[in-house]
């Protein structure tokens, strides 16, 4: 065993002994900044390189990844009971990254990321609807508070909804379907299997619309997008096993913390300066999810 195996393996022994729904928001809290640093180098190379072709190379790697899975025993890494939920999140995923990604290179990085927290109400109204989950007061609290901070980040009264916000917006709605359906695979399927469908599946549908617009890329940014692709299978795999043991309303609020990311990031490699509000909806949004991570600890809410 290698080192960083060592590491993995004691990383995940120590997330284990806490409670089912603390065990999720840790994967959501490094999955967020995996993926964020992932959305950093998109809207990087976004602006000479189409959002279609990021994607489509993007679903390359990830498919890579699983390569030596689907070739060593194809039947099973395509096995699945629930065929249809699979077809729904590859169309859903299309649909989601297409125009979130889209609005990321638009927009400043810290408010396109604000705007995509409005999912959260979704989650919340998605997993009563189709997970039956009961949404706890304090999980309300959680997730409200948030919400707030990202209105003050991006201070609607002075804002343009413009094609970009609407497209965040769109976005926004496909996640939060997205995350519902992963909680519900995450209770029967392997990892590997849903990853698998993911990748071919959106790497299948972006294949002609990525043809069409072809720009060769640099040998800088296919490095860029190489790592693009390693950061997603990364993120995908964290948020994974954040869902397989915690409820999807318990963990919307830790994800929260990738709008912190974001606004960092923003500031230092994008020269994104955050404003009065940007820190103060920043700090609106870390109060929601220090008081849902205190409120977790509590045996009688999971």
């Amino acid at each position: 065993m290698s080192i960083a195996e060592d590491v993995a393996q004691r990383l995940r022994l120590r997330i284990a002994a806490l409670p089912t729904n603390l065990q999720g928001a840790v994967w959501v809290v490094m999955a967020g900044l995996v993926l964020t640093v992932m959305t950093a180098l998109i809207k990087t190379v976004g602006s000479t390189i189409p959002v279609v072709q990021i994607l489509f190379i993007r679903q390359i790697v990830m498919t890579g990844a699983m390569l030596p899975r689907i070739l060593r025993d194809p039947r099973d890494a395509f096995h699945t009971a629930s065929p249809r939920l699979h077809l729904a999140r590859v169309g859903l995923s299309s649909v989601a990254m297409t125009a979130g990604f889209t609005a990321m290179v638009h927009l400043p990085l810290a408010d396109a990321v604000a705007i995509s927290f409005s999912r959260s109400f979704f989650v919340a109204i998605f997993a009563i609807l189709i997970l039956h989950e009961i949404v706890w007061a304090h999980r309300w609290v959680g997730i409200i508070a948030g919400f707030v901070g990202v209105v003050i980040i991006t201070d609607p009264r002075g804002a343009q909804v413009d094609g970009y916000t609407l497209l965040a917006l769109l976005s926004a709605a496909a996640v939060a379907m997205i995350m519902v359906i992963v909680r519900k695979l995450a209770q029967s399927e392997k990892l590997g299997t849903v990853i698998t469908y993911q990748a071919v599946g959106v790497g299948t549908i972006l294949a002609v619309p990525a043809a069409m617009s072809w720009v060769t890329p640099t040998p800088e940014q296919w490095l860029l997008l190489l790592c693009i692709g390693a950061l997603s299978t990364v993120g995908q795999s964290l948020n994974f096993l954040a869902f397989r043991v915690g409820e999807a309303t318990a963990l919307a609020p830790f994800d929260y913390l990738r709008l912190v990311y974001s606004a960092l990031i923003g500031a230092v490699f994008f020269l994104e300066a955050p404003t009065l509000t940007t820190i103060g909806g920043a700090l609106l949004i870390i109060a929601g999810t220090l008081w849902g991570f205190w409120a977790e600890r509590r045996p009688h809410h999971g």
